[in-house]
């Protein structure tokens, strides 16, 4: 085999295992845990909230777009202070959440997004894809197979054509 095969060969066989995410844990704010490889074979939203942030009313929208895709994609709630503007505590989260907007998509405990200690995920995609959240309600998007495919800011609303027409696309 020449050289230059064999270097193909290589590039082909390593290209899909350096594009997708390595899987994270992430602890549920209902107690155990969310692991990512879960979820390989869905488009999985990733949404850091904040339950005192202005774009709060986005948790309806996250909610609709859950029960849009059951069972197809994954919406996930990522809570966060980084940005001053959550609940003090899980429990007081879950009880807002509930409370305002009837939440029962997968939501994990308060975590660091963008400063602090950040969570494994987000300290990849941050390494490997150059996004840290600007705010709250920024939006990552990682595809059926690990890949990171998207982000949106905060003003990107969750159900907008925008984010469905990606999510549509991965499914098809």
């Amino acid at each position: 085999m020449s050289l230059a095969r064999f270097a193909l060969a290589l590039i082909l066989v390593a290209a899909p295992a350096l594009a997708a995410e390595p899987g994270f844990t992430f602890r549920s704010i209902d107690g155990g845990s969310y692991d990512s490889a879960d979820w390989r074979g869905k488009p999985v939203l990733v949404v850091n909230t904040a339950s005192l942030c202005g774009f709060a009313p986005q948790l309806a929208d996250l909610q609709s777009l859950s029960d849009a895709y059951a069972g197809r994609a994954v919406v996930l709630a990522v809570p966060s202070d980084d940005f001053n503007q959550e609940l003090g505590s899980e429990a007081e989260v879950k009880e807002f959440c509930a409370l305002n907007y009837d939440l029962t998509l997968p939501m994990t405990t308060i975590e660091h997004v963008a400063k602090g200690k950040l969570h494994p995920f987000y300290a990849w995609v941050k390494a490997e894809h150059g996004f840290t959240p600007g705010w709250n309600f920024n939006k990552v998007l990682i595809g059926p197979d690990g890949q990171f495919i998207k982000a949106w800011g905060a003003v990107t609303n969750p159900g907008s054509a925008a984010i469905t027409s990606e999510i549509d696309a991965l499914l098809n």
